[in-house]
C-alpha cells in the first residue's frame, strides 16, 4: 500500500494524502516510488477533474532528507544530480497534467514542501500561527533546488524571490497571501479541502487555470527580466549588497542569485537543469554539511532539551522581578512582557525604572505599524512592566534576575537584601556576563536556587540565552531556568562555571588579538577588515568600541580584585591600551564619545587618528591568511580549551552559542566545527606555525590530539 493514499469523488477529483512513514512527509526514496506511482496513475486517469494534495500530517511537507544531504560527497555529484532530475521530473508532469492541481497546504510548507506547492495551480493554507510557508534552504547552506529558485523567481519576480530566498524567511499564511506566494486562506482546518475542491469545480472549464503562468504564451515576468534596462541598477547593485552581506563565504546565496537572475529571461526547462547542475556542488561543499549539522541536528538537539534534565516537569514564570532598569534590564523585561509574563522592573529610583519601562514602547510600536501585533495587545505588553524603586514590589517573583554592573560587592548586596521576597521554590538568576556564579552564590541563603541567566544586547534582537550552572546549583533551578529561556523564546545553551564562561570568555580573545595586531603595528583599517573577512559581524576594534573600552578596564578591575586578572591569558597588551586610550586620552567607547574610532553627528565615523601615532609601524608586513587565524584560531582554541576542561558540556551548546551569542561566521557551523572541516591534523599543524611565529597562546590543546588519535569527530 502506497504512502500516498489516492481517492477519487463522485466530480472526478482525486484527492492525494500524503501519509510518509515517520512523523513527516520527506523527499526520500519512499517519497520517490511514491510520487511515481501516484503521478503514473494521474497521467492515465479517466474522467479526472482535478487534483488535490493534502497531507495527513501536521506538517503539510518537510522537504528533503537532510540525513541524506549531509552525507553526500563529490563522489555522489551524478547521483544527486539524477535524483534530482526525477524529483523535478514529476513535479513538471504534475504541473502539465491538464486539470487544475490545489495544494491544500494545512501546516508548514518549507523547502521541498513548498516547492510541491509551486508545482500546483493553486495554493490554499489553513490561515493558523502553526503555518510557516518558505523556501529556508539559504540558512542551512543549500539553495531550493527542486524547482523552488526558478519557479519562484518567474511567479513574483527577481526582487521579491531573492529577498525570500536569501534572507530563507518563513511566511505566515496572511504574508504568504499578500507576498503573492499563495492564492486563497481558509480560516477552519475542516474548510481546506472543501474550499478546494471548490475551486477546482469553478475552474475545471477554465483552460488557463491549469496551465501554469509560465508555460501561458507571452507570460511575462513580474518586473521584468534582470538584462532588461529597468533593471540595470538591480543587476548591479544586488551582487554588490550581497557580497557586504556575506562577504563570498557563502556560495549557496550567490548561485540562488545567479540562477535567479537567468530565470528571470530563460526557459523554465533549461533553469530547471542548471538549477540542479549547481546544487551538486553546493551540497557536497563544507558549507552546506556545517550549516546543516549546526543549525538543524544540533539546533533541534537543544531546543529538545539536550541540557535540560529530564526529571522535571515543564515550568512556567508567572511573576518575574529584574534588578536593574538599564541596557540589559530594560530588554528583559520587554521580552518577558511580550511573552506574557508579569514583569517588576525595578531600579535605585522610580525616575530610572520609568526611564526603562519607556524602552519598550517604540518596540511595540514598530511591532504595531508592521502590523505584527494589534495596539490592544501591545497595551497589555506594557501594561505588564511594573516599573519600581521599591523591593516589596518583588514579593511572590518565582524567579529574580539582576542585571547590575559587573561588582561584586554590589551583586552581593543586593541578592541578600532581595531574594527574600521570591516565592518558596523561587530561583535567583544573575545576568552577569564574566563573574564566577558560584562566588556570586555566596551571598545566598539558597545556592541551590541560584543561577547565570546571560543574555546578550541587544536582548530583543539576540536570540542566545547562555545558562551557568553554579557548584551548588540544583538540577531543578536548571531546569527552571532552561524552561524560561524558552518561554520567552530564547535558545539556551547550558555551561559549567568559569570565568567569562563561555561566550565571553571566548569573545574577548577576538578582541585581545585585535589588540596585539594593533600594538604590533598593523594598520587599524586592515585588522577590522580582516575581523570581517573571516565572517565575524565587525572588526574586533569597532566591536570594542560598541562594548567600551571602560567596561572592559571595570572587569579587569574587578578580576583584579579577585585575584583572577591572568586566569586565561596575559592581559597586559589589554591593559596597555586601555591606560593609553582612557587614562591618556579619555577615549573610553562608543558611548564615552569615542575610542578607537570617532563618531560624527552623520552617522559616519573614522578611525581615531591617534591609534596611528601610537602604535602603526608602516614598515611591518605580514600576510593576510595570517592577519584571519590569528583572529580565527585564538576563538577556535579557547572553545576547545572550553570543551576539554567541562566549560561546555556538549560540542552543540558549543557550536550554537559561538554563532548566536558572539557572532561566529555561520558558514563554519561554530567554533568547534570548525576543527571538524579544517581537519585536525591540519589544524594542529597550523597552530604549531602561529604558535611558532606568534606565541603560545596559539598552542593546540590537547584534547585535538587525542580526537585524532581515536579517528573521532567533534560532535
Amino acid at each position: 500500500m502506497s504512502v500516498f493514499q489516492y481517492e477519487k469523488d463522485a466530480d472526478g477529483i482525486v484527492i492525494v494524502t500524503m501519509d510518509m512513514t515517520g512523523p513527516v512527509n520527506a523527499i526520500n526514496a519512499e517519497y520517490n516510488e511514491a510520487m511515481e506511482e501516484t503521478v503514473s496513475r494521474l497521467e492515465s486517469e479517466k474522467d479526472l477533474s482535478g487534483v488535490v494534495f493534502a497531507s495527513a500530517k501536521k506538517v503539510f511537507f518537510a522537504g528533503a532528507d537532510l540525513k541524506e544531504l549531509i552525507q553526500a560527497d563529490s563522489s555522489d555529484k551524478d547521483k544527486i544530480f539524477q535524483n534530482g532530475e526525477t524529483i523535478k521530473g514529476q513535479f513538471r508532469r504534475l504541473e502539465k497534467l491538464p486539470v487544475p492541481i490545489v495544494a491544500a497546504i494545512n501546516g508548514p510548507a518549507l523547502g521541498g514542501g513548498y516547492e510541491l506547492s509551486l508545482a500546483c495551480n493553486h495554493r490554499i493554507a489553513y490561515n493558523h500561527k502553526s503555518v510557516q510557508i518558505g523556501l529556508p534552504e539559504c540558512s542551512l547552506g543549500l539553495y531550493p533546488a527542486g524547482g523552488g529558485v526558478v519557479r519562484l523567481t518567474k511567479l513574483i519576480g527577481v526582487e521579491k524571490a531573492l529577498d525570500i530566498i536569501i534572507k530563507s524567511r518563513r511566511l505566515t499564511p496572511d504574508k504568504a497571501l499578500t507576498q503573492g506566494l499563495i492564492h486563497q486562506l481558509v480560516n477552519d482546518l475542516d474548510d481546506l479541502i472543501p474550499a478546494s475542491k471548490n475551486w477546482i469545480l469553478e475552474n475545471k472549464s477554465n483552460i488557463a487555470s491549469c496551465v501554469q503562468p509560465w508555460d501561458q504564451k507571452g507570460y511575462k515576468i513580474p518586473g521584468g527580466p534582470i538584462n532588461s534596462p529597468k533593471n540595470a541598477q538591480m543587476a548591479v547593485m544586488a551582487p554588490t549588497l550581497l557580497f557586504k552581506q556575506a562577504r563570498g563565504l557563502m556560495p549557496q546565496m550567490t548561485a540562488a542569485m545567479d540562477i535567479s537572475f537567468q530565470s528571470s529571461y530563460l526557459d523554465i526547462d533549461t533553469m530547471l537543469r542548471v538549477e540542479g547542475r549547481e546544487f551538486v556542488n553546493i551540497v557536497s561543499g563544507p558549507v552546506a554539511k556545517n550549516m546543516i549539522n549546526t543549525f538543524f541536528f544540533q539546533l533541534n538537539k537543544i531546543n529538545a532539551g539536550l541540557s535540560r534534565p529530564k526529571d522535571f516537569p515543564k515550568s512556567k514564570v508567572l511573576k518575574l522581578g529584574i534588578l536593574g532598569a538599564g541596557m540589559m534590564g530594560q530588554g528583559i523585561a520587554y521580552v518577558s512582557a511580550k511573552a506574557g509574563i508579569d514583569v517588576v522592573l525595578k531600579d535605585m529610583t522610580q525616575e530610572s525604572a520609568d526611564k526603562g519601562k519607556l524602552y519598550s514602547v517604540p518596540l511595540l510600536k514598530k511591532q504595531v505599524s508592521r502590523g505584527r501585533m494589534l495596539q490592544s495587545d501591545a497595551d497589555k505588553v506594557l501594561n505588564r512592566i511594573t516599573a519600581t524603586c521599591n523591593d516589596e514590589d518583588l514579593k511572590g517573583c518565582d524567579l529574580i534576575i539582576e542585571a547590575v554592573f559587573e561588582n561584586l560587592e554590589l551583586k552581593h548586596t543586593i541578592t541578600k537584601s532581595t531574594e527574600l521576597y521570591l516565592t518558596d521554590k523561587g530561583i535567583w538568576g544573575s545576568n552577569t556576563s564574566t563573574l564566577p556564579i558560584s562566588e556570586l552564590a555566596r551571598a545566598s541563603k539558597k545556592p541551590e536556587n541560584f543561577i547565570g541567566i546571560h543574555f546578550f544586547s541587544p536582548v530583543d534582537k539576540m536570540p542566545l540565552v547562555e545558562i551557568i550552572v553554579g557548584e551548588k546549583t540544583s538540577d531543578e533551578t536548571l531546569a527552571k531556568a532552561f524552561d524560561f529561556a524558552q518561554q520567552i523564546k530564547k535558545t539556551p545553551i547550558v555551561v559549567n562555571d568559569s570565568l567569562g564562561f563561555f561566550t565571553s570568555r571566548t569573545f574577548a580573545t577576538y578582541l585581545d588579538e585585535g589588540l596585539h595586531l594593533l600594538v604590533e603595528g598593523y594598520s587599524p583599517v586592515q585588522i577590522d577588515n580582516m575581523g570581517k573577512a573571516i565572517g565575524m559581524p565587525v572588526g574586533p576594534l569597532q566591536v570594542g568600541d560598541e562594548v567600551s573600552l571602560e567596561l572592559t578596564r571595570k572587569a579587569q578591575e574587578t578580576w583584579t580584585e579577585m585575584g583572577v586578572a591572568d586566569k586565561w591569558s596575559n592581559g597586559d597588551v589589554t591593559r596597555r591600551v586601555i591606560k593609553d586610550l582612557i587614562t591618556d586620552n579619555g577615549r573610553g567607547g562608543r558611548h564615552h564619545g569615542g575610542g578607537y574610532y570617532e563618531y560624527h553627528p552623520d552617522g559616519s565615523k573614522n578611525i581615531w587618528p591617534g591609534l596611528y601615532d601610537l602604535y602603526f609601524d608602516k614598515s611591518k608586513d605580514i600576510p593576510e591568511t595570517d592577519m584571519k587565524d590569528r583572529l580565527m584560531f585564538r576563538q577556535v582554541i579557547e572553545a576547545l580549551k572550553c570543551l576539554e576542561t567541562g566549560v561546555l558540556r556538549s560540542v552543540a551548546d558549543g557550536n550554537i552559542g559561538s554563532i548566536m551569542g558572539i557572532g561566529a561566521p555561520p558558514h563554519t557551523g561554530g567554533l568547534i566545527q570548525f576543527v571538524n572541516t579544517y581537519g585536525k591534523e591540519a589544524f594542529i599543524e597550523r597552530c604549531k606555525t602561529l604558535e611558532a611565529a606568534y606565541g603560545e597562546r596559539f598552542k593546540c590543546p590537547q584534547i585535538v590530539h587525542e580526537m585524532l588519535e581515536k579517528e573521532e569527530m567533534f560532535v
